[in-house]
């Protein structure tokens, strides 16, 4: 109910009448699998330094449309930021503004549902930029993969039972290849991989086994 309120609030905001493809009816069973970098970890204050994003049509993975650019920033990385996305601060001067990425990037998502690992964090980056140029935050369904993983693995699960939802254990339980993360069109891939796989097993009401849950070693900053 919120979210519909929400969306017809933003609707009345929207400043630029050519984003009003935003609120119109999804393509039939097309999703974008969508990944930021950033500076650090609050919204608030830290900024992108890359995107990428990935069409997904049914069960097939379009790696050929997709969006990926470098972001100028004018807040620098953390020490910690620069370790994890591993961008030089000269790459980040030499990327797309971010009043010029965020019109290619919504134009690339249209309407379509975002497909994230912790869809709201990637999804509130991006609505920073939205609000400030359109008024308007992206009013696009969320899918949150590590929401579907949960579905899957830990939906029936005793109490007792400990819960591993990071990037790396979704990864390794749907065998997936290990492509190196925190580079904005891996972990876009990686996720779009992650949707596809773990759709399907929802769909047959299929589930994963609570069995060789040791944790699997990834880095704590972001996907």
């Amino acid at each position: 109910m919120w979210r519909g309120l929400i969306r017809r609030i933003d609707r009345a905001r929207l400043t630029d009448p050519r984003f009003a493809f935003l609120f119109a009816p999804s393509p039939a069973d097309e999703a974008v699998a969508l990944d930021c970098e950033t500076t650090g970890l609050d919204p608030r204050r830290d900024e992108i330094v890359a995107v990428a994003a990935i069409r997904i049509r049914g069960d097939r993975i379009l790696t050929s449309e997709s969006f990926r650019a470098t972001v100028q920033s004018q807040r620098p990385s953390s020490p910690e930021a620069i370790k994890v996305h591993r961008l030089l601060e000269a790459e980040i001067r030499q990327g797309m503004p971010h009043d010029v990425m965020l019109p290619e990037l919504l134009r690339f998502i249209g309407s379509r549902p975002v497909v994230g690992y912790y869809t709201d964090f990637d999804v509130g980056m991006v609505d920073k930029y939205a609000r400030r140029i359109l008024r308007i935050r992206l009013p696009n369904p969320r899918i949150d993969v590590s929401a579907l993983y949960y579905a899957c693995k830990y939906r029936d699960a005793p109490d007792y039972v400990k819960i591993d939802l990071s990037f790396a254990r979704i990864a390794a339980d749907l065998g997936l290849p290990a492509l190196p993360q925190h580079d904005a069109f891996n972990d876009a891939l990686m996720t779009a991989m992650m949707y596809v796989q773990l759709r399907d097993m929802l769909e047959r009401r299929a589930s994963i086994p609570r069995t060789g849950t040791e944790p699997v070693e990834s880095a704590a900053f972001g996907a």
